[in-house]
């Protein structure tokens, strides 16, 4: 089963409180902010409400000298950040196999977590709001098993590398694009560091995994880790795809047909990160 694989869901759609369908709020949350959270939490809020929140976003956009297409990309991307944030807490706090895998590979995990925090800080400052999604689906065994773990993080890096060099490719300014590419070389280091861990993995929880299987879809040997000459980029060009992608990590109906496991939510839970070298912190978008 590869989740980015599915990209079109039939089937009747979940409405939000809003009245709009959560493809169609998902579209609308990426393209001009709609609103923060309700569709995660599912709060209902009013008409009124919902207008000012997103009057507010279009505002805090053109503050920053964003276009709406810059807006697109970094509200999916806070959604991409907030689910790795998840992923990876979960993992930390809950996968039997963590405690049993070297401690190198725990610290790559930990400091993978404070990373994508960080990524999703900044771009929520940006933005002026936070991610419209705050709950999140995830493959059956998901944290139990160590493979389906492994190739769900593995799919998971592979869709925010591509989704980056969306970004890339179509942000509005170079500070921007450049930002991108940073932040997509950090996805690159965890996808690496990822394949790392699974031949670290115990015995007794299914190690040493020697295959991973990532975004596209095949078995691909772990050795050696940093198997990639380029960056892979999905063919994707445009947002919308990344958005598509991801859906069944965010909505229920969505989730059900790619068989993930609808019967657990998964909350994200921001805090404040620390990254683990403080020369490597985000300081101006010159880059410095």
């Amino acid at each position: 089963m590869n989740p980015l694989k599915a990209t079109e869901f039939p089937g009747p759609v979940v409405e939000t409180p809003s009245g709009v369908s959560r493809r169609t709020f998902f579209t609308r949350a990426a393209a001009i902010g709609a609103t923060a959270a309700i569709a995660g939490s599912g709060l209902a809020k009013s008409a009124s409400a919902l207008a000012a929140e997103s009057e507010q976003a279009e505002q805090n956009a053109k503050s920053n000298g964003l276009t709406s297409g810059d807006v697109s990309i970094l509200v999916a991307a806070e959604i991409a950040e907030a689910l790795a944030v998840t992923t990876y807490t979960h993992i930390i706090e809950t996968a039997p196999f963590f405690k049993r895998i070297p401690d190198d590979d725990q610290g790559y995990l930990i400091g993978a977590r404070e990373e994508e925090m960080s990524h999703y800080a900044l771009e929520a400052s940006v933005t002026g709001q936070a991610s419209p999604f705050t709950e999140f689906f995830y493959p059956f065994d998901m944290f139990e098993d160590a493979q389906v773990t492994l190739n769900t993080l593995v799919t998971l890096e592979d869709a925010f590398i591509a989704a980056y060099l969306v970004g890339v490719w179509n942000f509005s300014t170079t500070a921007l694009r450049v930002t991108a590419a940073r932040i997509m070389g950090i996805e690159s280091d965890h996808r690496t560091l990822a394949r790392v861990v699974g031949p670290d993995v115990a015995g007794v929880d299914g190690g040493p995994i020697k295959f991973i299987t990532g975004a596209q879809g095949f078995k691909e040997s772990v050795a050696p880790p940093n198997n990639n000459g380029y960056e892979r980029t999905l063919c994707w060009t445009q947002i919308s795809q990344a958005v598509d992608a991801l859906l069944p990590f965010v909505d229920i109906n969505a989730a059900g047909n790619a068989g993930f496991n609808t019967s657990k939510k998964h909350r994200f839970h921001p805090f404040t990160p620390k990254l683990p070298n403080p020369h490597g912190d985000f300081f101006s978008f010159g880059g410095c």
